[in-house]
Protein backbone atom coordinates (compact mmCIF):
# COMPACT_ATOMS: atom_id res chain seq x y z
CA UNK A 1 0.00 0.00 0.00
CA UNK A 2 1.38 3.48 -1.06
CA UNK A 3 0.35 7.03 0.65
CA UNK A 4 -1.41 9.18 -2.28
CA UNK A 5 0.63 12.55 -3.50
CA UNK A 6 -1.21 15.61 -2.98
CA UNK A 7 -1.64 15.49 -6.89
CA UNK A 8 -3.18 12.35 -7.17
CA UNK A 9 -6.19 13.24 -4.74
CA UNK A 10 -7.89 15.15 -7.83
CA UNK A 11 -9.22 17.94 -5.25
CA UNK A 12 -11.35 20.51 -6.87
CA UNK A 13 -9.59 23.84 -6.90
CA UNK A 14 -11.32 26.91 -5.32
CA UNK A 15 -12.90 28.36 -8.36
CA UNK A 16 -14.22 24.32 -9.24
CA UNK A 17 -15.89 24.30 -5.60
CA UNK A 18 -17.05 27.29 -5.44
CA UNK A 19 -19.03 25.94 -8.72
CA UNK A 20 -20.10 22.09 -7.33
CA UNK A 21 -23.21 21.68 -6.27
CA UNK A 22 -23.12 21.80 -2.06
CA UNK A 23 -24.62 19.68 0.73
CA UNK A 24 -27.39 21.96 2.03
CA UNK A 25 -26.38 22.14 4.67
CA UNK A 26 -25.57 25.49 6.74
CA UNK A 27 -22.94 25.50 9.76
CA UNK A 28 -23.68 28.51 12.38
CA UNK A 29 -20.88 29.21 15.35
CA UNK A 30 -22.82 30.76 17.98
CA UNK A 31 -19.97 32.81 20.05
CA UNK A 32 -17.20 30.21 19.28
CA UNK A 33 -14.40 31.94 21.02
CA UNK A 34 -11.69 29.20 19.70
CA UNK A 35 -9.70 30.28 16.42
CA UNK A 36 -9.06 26.94 16.04
CA UNK A 37 -12.80 25.54 16.41
CA UNK A 38 -13.49 28.01 13.45
CA UNK A 39 -10.59 26.68 11.30
CA UNK A 40 -11.19 23.36 11.81
CA UNK A 41 -15.08 23.98 11.57
CA UNK A 42 -13.97 25.54 7.58
CA UNK A 43 -12.22 22.58 6.98
CA UNK A 44 -14.29 20.18 7.49
CA UNK A 45 -16.95 22.12 5.34
CA UNK A 46 -14.92 22.16 3.00
CA UNK A 47 -14.49 18.46 2.96
CA UNK A 48 -18.26 17.70 2.74
CA UNK A 49 -19.25 21.01 0.10
CA UNK A 50 -20.91 22.24 3.27
CA UNK A 51 -22.94 25.32 1.74
CA UNK A 52 -22.21 27.74 4.04
CA UNK A 53 -21.03 28.60 7.66
CA UNK A 54 -22.28 31.56 9.66
CA UNK A 55 -20.44 32.99 12.11
CA UNK A 56 -21.86 35.05 14.84
CA UNK A 57 -21.47 36.94 17.84
CA UNK A 58 -18.12 37.16 19.16
CA UNK A 59 -16.89 34.38 16.68
CA UNK A 60 -14.10 35.63 14.98
CA UNK A 61 -14.25 35.95 10.99
CA UNK A 62 -11.14 35.71 8.16
CA UNK A 63 -9.09 36.63 7.20
CA UNK A 64 -7.05 35.85 10.70
CA UNK A 65 -3.78 33.93 10.88
CA UNK A 66 -4.88 31.69 13.91
CA UNK A 67 -8.57 30.46 11.72
CA UNK A 68 -6.21 29.76 8.46
CA UNK A 69 -3.42 27.72 10.89
CA UNK A 70 -6.83 25.38 10.95
CA UNK A 71 -8.79 26.18 7.68
CA UNK A 72 -5.92 25.78 5.34
CA UNK A 73 -7.45 27.75 3.13
CA UNK A 74 -11.06 26.49 3.44
CA UNK A 75 -11.81 29.99 4.50
CA UNK A 76 -11.38 30.91 1.22
CA UNK A 77 -13.67 28.24 -0.37
CA UNK A 78 -16.39 27.54 1.74
CA UNK A 79 -19.08 30.64 1.75
CA UNK A 80 -19.85 32.81 4.98
CA UNK A 81 -21.61 35.31 6.70
CA UNK A 82 -21.67 37.02 9.81
CA UNK A 83 -24.17 37.89 12.35
CA UNK A 84 -24.03 40.35 15.30
CA UNK A 85 -26.86 38.05 16.45
CA UNK A 86 -27.41 34.35 15.99
CA UNK A 87 -30.89 34.91 16.55
CA UNK A 88 -30.83 37.02 12.83
CA UNK A 89 -29.22 33.95 11.07
CA UNK A 90 -31.77 31.81 12.56
CA UNK A 91 -34.33 33.83 11.46
CA UNK A 92 -32.65 33.98 7.41
CA UNK A 93 -32.59 30.17 7.55
CA UNK A 94 -36.07 29.67 8.43
CA UNK A 95 -37.28 32.60 6.02
CA UNK A 96 -35.19 30.44 3.50
CA UNK A 97 -36.61 27.07 4.06
CA UNK A 98 -33.86 25.58 6.52
CA UNK A 99 -34.60 23.36 9.10
CA UNK A 100 -32.74 24.60 12.04
CA UNK A 101 -31.31 22.55 14.36
CA UNK A 102 -29.27 23.18 18.00
CA UNK A 103 -26.61 20.34 18.82
CA UNK A 104 -27.32 20.75 22.42
CA UNK A 105 -27.81 18.44 25.26
CA UNK A 106 -31.69 19.51 25.81
CA UNK A 107 -34.71 17.85 27.33
CA UNK A 108 -36.29 16.21 24.16
CA UNK A 109 -33.43 16.65 22.13
CA UNK A 110 -32.57 13.97 19.61
CA UNK A 111 -29.87 11.39 19.47
CA UNK A 112 -28.21 12.04 16.46
CA UNK A 113 -28.13 8.00 16.06
CA UNK A 114 -31.55 8.38 15.67
CA UNK A 115 -32.12 11.18 13.27
CA UNK A 116 -33.94 11.02 10.02
CA UNK A 117 -33.18 13.60 7.28
CA UNK A 118 -35.12 14.01 4.31
CA UNK A 119 -33.02 13.60 1.72
CA UNK A 120 -34.44 16.76 -0.19
CA UNK A 121 -34.29 19.24 2.77
CA UNK A 122 -32.42 22.18 3.58
CA UNK A 123 -30.87 22.01 7.24
CA UNK A 124 -28.61 24.67 9.26
CA UNK A 125 -26.72 23.04 12.52
CA UNK A 126 -25.78 25.53 15.62
CA UNK A 127 -23.02 24.88 17.64
CA UNK A 128 -22.54 27.11 20.41
CA UNK A 129 -19.83 27.97 22.94
CA UNK A 130 -17.46 26.04 24.57
CA UNK A 131 -18.65 26.50 28.53
CA UNK A 132 -22.28 27.76 27.77
CA UNK A 133 -22.98 25.70 24.59
CA UNK A 134 -25.94 27.45 22.44
CA UNK A 135 -28.11 30.13 24.17
CA UNK A 136 -31.10 28.99 25.10
CA UNK A 137 -32.94 31.85 23.14
CA UNK A 138 -31.03 30.40 20.26
CA UNK A 139 -32.28 26.52 21.04
CA UNK A 140 -36.38 28.18 21.89
CA UNK A 141 -35.63 29.16 18.19
CA UNK A 142 -34.74 26.21 16.67
CA UNK A 143 -36.84 23.57 15.09
CA UNK A 144 -34.79 20.78 17.45
CA UNK A 145 -32.14 19.67 19.47
CA UNK A 146 -29.83 17.18 17.98
CA UNK A 147 -27.82 15.46 20.75
CA UNK A 148 -25.05 13.26 20.55
CA UNK A 149 -24.65 9.93 22.58
CA UNK A 150 -21.85 10.02 25.02
CA UNK A 151 -20.42 7.27 27.32
CA UNK A 152 -17.46 8.34 29.52
CA UNK A 153 -16.78 10.77 32.71
CA UNK A 154 -17.23 14.19 30.40
CA UNK A 155 -20.69 15.57 29.47
CA UNK A 156 -19.24 17.66 26.06
CA UNK A 157 -17.11 17.14 22.97
CA UNK A 158 -14.94 19.65 21.67
CA UNK A 159 -16.69 21.77 19.44
CA UNK A 160 -14.46 21.14 16.29
CA UNK A 161 -14.88 17.40 16.78
CA UNK A 162 -18.21 17.55 17.01
CA UNK A 163 -18.98 19.78 14.43
CA UNK A 164 -16.79 16.71 12.20
CA UNK A 165 -18.94 13.98 13.25
CA UNK A 166 -22.60 16.26 12.82
CA UNK A 167 -21.65 16.63 9.17
CA UNK A 168 -20.03 13.56 8.17
CA UNK A 169 -24.17 12.54 9.51
CA UNK A 170 -25.57 15.18 7.28
CA UNK A 171 -23.50 14.41 4.81
CA UNK A 172 -24.07 10.51 4.92
CA UNK A 173 -27.97 11.10 5.58
CA UNK A 174 -28.61 13.90 2.75
CA UNK A 175 -26.05 12.52 0.05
Amino acid sequence: MRKLKIDELNRLSTDEFKQADKLPLVVVLDNVRSLHNVGSVFRTSDAYLVEAVYLCGITSTPPHAEIHKSALGAEFSVDWKYFEQTLDAVALLKADGYTVFSIEQAQGSTMLTDLQLNPNGKYAVILGHEVKGVQQEVVNASDGCIELPQYGTKHSLNVSVTAGIVIWEFFKGIK
